[in-house]
């Protein structure tokens, strides 16, 4: 029995089709979903705290990089937890749903970190300004002792 939503893969003529065409209402995915949703989340909120930050950056990085052994692993048990085998050779399926989400959550830790870096920069430029504006005034009241005692 050929489940109705079933699209072929010649049917397909482009990505967005091809997204249309996955049953979002698995289970699975939709747990997929909740924890990229989640790691997401987690990433925003830790986004001051550079240390778990790498160790989260460093999972996912891990976790992307384990794709195509987890594709091939979910291609031999599909039938164990999917309606539909989604997982194709070329891994487009898991890239889309699991890699593309994990680097985008890489991004988003790297761009906190040039934020957070760019904050130190300006601090330190500022503190440097700072002690640069101090001994010049203490420059000009040194001058203006010598000048008052000439």
């Amino acid at each position: 029995m050929v489940d109705p939503n079933f699209i072929e893969v010649n049917e397909i003529t482009g990505y967005w089709s091809y997204l249309s065409s996955i049953d979002w209402n698995d289970p699975w995915l939709i747990g997929l979903i909740a924890m990229h949703v989640l790691t997401t989340v987690t990433t925003l909120a830790t986004r001051n705290h550079t240390n778990f930050q790498i160790f989260l950056f460093l999972i996912l990085l891990s976790a992307a990089y384990c794709s195509e052994s987890i594709n091939e692993i979910a291609a031999a048990k599909w039938s164990s937890f999917s309606k539909q085998q989604y997982f194709d050779s070329n891994g487009l399926f898991i890239s889309t749903v699991f890699s593309i989400p994990i680097l985008l959550n890489c991004m988003l830790i790297i761009g906190a970190w040039l934020y957070n870096s760019l904050q130190l920069l300006v601090k330190l430029k500022r503190a440097q300004l700072l002690q640069r504006v101090k001994l010049d005034q203490k420059e000009q009241v040194v001058n203006a002792e010598h000048a008052k005692s000439d």
